[in-house]
């Protein structure tokens, strides 16, 4: 249910960042949910396998209900993630941003009667 919350933020943390420079809003929040998902995959099954190669009785235990460790540090995980791959993004955009020609200087010469 949690992890429910985390991908309706980040995909709305990630709609606004491209709604501020311009770009499809959606793409950029199914990108949210894409890294958030992978990332939680990826933790998962190499904690999965960590587990089967160290103790391979103990695969057969596991409990997905409730709160867990794992299950904390894999949020932690998957949001550091998605927070890094949005600063990435927003210094991209900027550069992008800063050589792009203003519009202003575009318009320059347009007569609109």
């Amino acid at each position: 249910m949690l992890s429910i919350f985390i991908l309706i933020g980040a995909y709305r943390y990630y709609a606004q960042l491209a709604e501020r420079f311009g770009k499809t809003k959606w793409h950029f929040g199914i990108l949210a949910i894409a890294i958030y998902l992978g990332t939680q995959l990826f933790f998962g099954f190499s904690y999965g396998i960590y587990k089967g190669i160290s103790d391979p009785y103990s695969v057969e235990e596991v409990s997905y209900t409730g709160f867990s460790l794992i299950n904390i540090i894999s949020w932690i995980i998957s949001i550091i993630a998605v927070y890094g791959v949005y600063k990435f993004l927003e210094k991209k955009f900027m550069k992008e941003q800063i050589s792009k020609p203003s519009l202003e200087i575009e318009k320059i010469g347009d007569k609109d009667l």
